[in-house]
């Protein structure tokens, strides 16, 4: 992985209940990180749940410390989630759970959508 800032990575990422995006991006000074569904995004503090919240976004985010920050997607795998939209919440997202227990209620979601979509 180049070391060459300002940068940005992404990837596929696997999961029980299906495939989302890894995300990272990094500059001087400051990296976030998050991980992108079809029903919306776990991802660092960086993310303004207020916001989000305003436009009806399905937003869950982590936070990392000074010494331990989040820089990549797999690191919200572990992460503790802190905080997040009434969205999120109405998939059955909350706070405490993993990051990736947050990715698969999206991606629980995402399915449940399509499903709804095509009958």
């Amino acid at each position: 992985m180049s070391q060459e800032i300002p940068r940005t990575t992404n990837r596929p990422l696997q999961f029980e209940h299906g495939q989302a995006i890894g995300m990272s991006h990094r500059w001087q000074k400051g990296q976030y990180c998050s991980i992108l569904t079809g029903a919306g995004i776990v991802g660092c503090g960086i993310y303004d749940l207020k916001t989000a919240a305003e436009f009806d976004q399905a937003i869950a985010i982590a936070k990392g410390t000074p010494a331990k920050p989040l820089c990549e997607p797999e690191d919200l795998f572990q992460a503790k989630i802190v905080g997040v939209t009434p969205k999120a919440e109405s998939f059955g997202i909350h706070v405490g759970m993993t990051g990736k227990e947050a990715v698969e209620l999206m991606l629980q979601a995402t399915t449940s959508a399509t499903e709804r979509k095509n009958d």
